[in-house]
């Protein structure tokens, strides 16, 4: 992914546990120098808060505020004292003095703890840990990608399997102290598979309750993502659509998804590269063609425009109904748009539309069923609050 200022290459968790990144993940990087999990949190900018003050233009005069302070990298402020000019600005932000502030170790100080102790399927979280961190606008925007070599979901169908994890991050910049999100990482093609879950989050507001509380439900339920992700991808390779059928192509079917065109086209490559009928491919290819495209094309950062993308993708696996739902009412507008002199549609676009229509009624059908499976899969993570 493009638009990160830094990345960092993880391997384990500490410099007490040996650990090495899977030979496929080391390949994507080859001139990457791993760094343990604990190192890169301890090197990650921090943030303090200083008072704030204005300046009265009328009288010339600065007026110091309570109800504001400035959100600052106190090295930063170091360097700018000693040096005059530092390499970065110190100021993140300047929030209203409600502002909480959580630091990376403080955040992630629990995480190191749960992963020192979390085994499952016989592997140590702490030992099998790998991924990459990305930072943003300073440093004051981070996000991650954290995963555990073995932790898997093996497809009956082929020996390359989809490793398991999270994403997670934050930002000093008034948004989320803390958030986490189901992710996985399909390791035939390197493709990333996010927003599993429901991301849930912790904002910078007022006290924090017991942040390792908060973390045991996403790393002790991974093996119980793995098996969700599982049951969703056979049925999604159960479903085909007859793109033959339709009356546009299948980058057009992308478009039409929502995806730009320079998106479009790349998934569409993939697609037609692993699709094992060209005509009527199945969704978990139309998926792992768009994840393709996310992964490895998308011009922007870790923001909106991702995770906007990322849900169409998703759609694809978890929810098609809505996606053909999305792809008709894209069509209709078309339709409505290339109408001739006197109102009239072609016979094609009116069999086109028919085709979409016939295609959703039979994923009606099943809709329940893929609810079901995407709700089980989404609600993973969420904090159980009833103890």
């Amino acid at each position: 992914m493009s638009g990160a200022e830094q990345t960092t290459v993880i391997a384990g968790l500490d410099g007490r546990r040996e650990a090495s990144l899977p030979d496929w993940f080391a390949a994507q990087h080859p001139d990457a120098e791993p760094v343990t999990f604990t190192q890169a949190i301890r090197e990650l900018p921090r943030a303090t808060t200083t008072e704030v003050a204005y300046r009265n233009p009328y009288s010339g005069e600065w007026s110091q505020t309570d109800q504001h302070v400035a959100l600052v990298e106190p090295s930063r402020l170091v360097s700018e004292a000693e040096d005059g000019a530092p390499e970065r600005d110190p100021l993140f932000h300047v929030p209203t003095d409600s502002y909480a502030v959580l630091n990376p170790t403080d955040v992630f100080g629990p995480v190191t703890e749960l992963l020192a102790e979390t085994e499952i399927d016989g592997h140590l979280l702490g030992e099998v840990l790998f991924g990459e961190i990305r930072q943003y606008r300073g440093g004051g925007e981070v996000h991650m990608d954290l995963m555990f070599d073995g932790l898997e979901a093996d497809l009956p169908d082929r020996n390359d399997p989809i490793t398991m994890g999270v994403t997670t991050g934050y930002d000093f910049f008034g948004g989320h102290a803390v958030y986490v999100e189901g992710f996985a990482r399909d390791t035939a093609c390197a493709n990333s598979i996010r927003a599993l879950t429901e991301r849930e989050a912790i904002r910078h507001v007022g006290d924090v309750d017991d942040l390792r509380e908060w973390w045991e439900a996403p790393f002790e339920q991974l093996d119980l993502l793995a098996d969700d992700l599982l049951d969703c991808i056979a049925a999604a390779q159960d479903v085909t659509l007859d793109i033959g059928e339709f009356p546009f192509d299948l980058e057009s079917f992308y478009e039409l998804l929502g995806f730009p065109t320079y998106l479009a086209e790349h998934a569409t490559q993939d697609a037609r590269a692993n699709a094992s009928d060209l005509r009527e491919p199945n969704l978990w290819v139309l998926h792992s063609g768009a994840t393709y495209a996310l992964t490895h094309q998308f011009r922007g950062g870790d923001g909106s425009s991702l995770q906007e993308y990322t849900r169409l993708a998703n759609d694809l696996l978890f929810n098609p109904e809505a996606t053909i739902d999305r792809v008709e009412a894209a069509y209709e507008r078309q339709l409505e748009e290339n109408r001739d002199g006197e109102g009239q549609q072609s016979l094609d676009a009116s069999a086109g539309r028919v085709q979409l229509e016939q295609v959703r009624d039979d994923l009606a059908a099943k809709a329940d069923q893929f609810e079901q499976r995407e709700e089980r899969l989404r609600e993973r993570f969420a904090l159980d609050e009833s103890g």
